[in-house]
């Protein structure tokens, strides 16, 4: 069963259809505790130049599975980019927020820029998950093989991640949400309890996260092909002043905001 397609995090998702395909599948209910869900991207794209699709970062430790380069990765506080070129496939595990530290056993803020080689948490290395995983030719055979592995490291649930996604859940959903202050006030947790949770459990910090989110809200209006009062825009996601939302919005972006709006129209 595939799971929810949401474009959150994926920027200009309608430049990239036809580019490549895109499917995301649950993780067996035992691991859904941890696990937001498994995704594959595949692709056959015979263009001479390279096709590179862009993704905000997100507050999640992802597996990610492809020739040569299989790796946990932490999560990020810079846009990432991958080239589309030739034929290939990857095949990732995006963990839930928190969802990775019963697996890792020490702060996620250890996997920010340094990701981990994959025999430190499972009982395979790197190219022989590779080739467990990528020359399955159904994907749900490569979704029941990563259930296998990841079921025999199953850690006991931790009820910490419960009330981390709580959080973070209602810092996407409440845009009106700009600073650290309006989390603590609502979660009624102080705020250096609160900066300890998210370096322990998510890896980066809460006030990060909230500028991930609002960026990305920012870039998800852009989508909208409407016209934008990027001043009102700024103001509305807590900026004070418009120079700093657009010195944020392009370094988890990758451009200003109207450089951004121009790429989504086709200009």
């Amino acid at each position: 069963m595939h799971a929810k397609l949401p474009s959150m995090g994926v920027l200009n998702l309608a430049g990239g259809e036809g580019k490549f395909n895109l499917t995301r599948h649950a993780a067996s209910d035992a691991l859904s505790f941890f696990i937001k869900h498994y995704w594959i991207v595949s692709w056959n794209c015979t263009d001479e130049v390279p096709y590179f699709q862009h993704v905000v970062p997100n507050p999640c430790v992802n597996l990610v599975v492809e020739p040569e380069k299989t790796l946990f990765f932490g999560p990020s506080p810079r846009k990432f980019s991958y080239p589309i070129h030739g034929k290939g496939m990857v095949f990732g595990v995006k963990f839930k927020p928190g969802g990775f530290y019963p697996f890792l056993k020490q702060p996620v803020s250890t996997l920010v820029d340094h990701p981990l080689e994959v025999q430190n948490i499972l009982d395979v290395d790197g190219p022989e998950l590779e080739k467990r995983i990528l020359p399955l030719s159904a994907e749900q055979d490569m979704v029941a093989a990563m259930d296998e592995l990841l079921l025999s490291k199953l850690p006991p649930q931790d009820e910490q991640i419960v009330f981390v996604n709580r959080i973070i859940d209602h810092i996407a959903s409440e845009h009106d949400i700009s600073k650290v202050e309006q989390v603590c006030a609502h979660f009624g947790i102080h705020i250096r309890k609160l900066q300890r949770l998210f370096d322990q459990y998510v890896g980066i910090n809460p006030k990060w996260v909230i500028r991930l989110y609002r960026l990305q809200n920012a870039a998800e209006t852009m989508e909208q092909r409407l016209p934008v009062d990027l001043s009102r825009l700024s103001m509305e996601l807590g900026y004070h002043d418009q120079p700093h939302f657009i010195k944020d919005f392009k370094a988890v972006v990758g451009c200003t905001p109207d450089e951004y709006r121009r790429m989504v129209l086709g200009g």
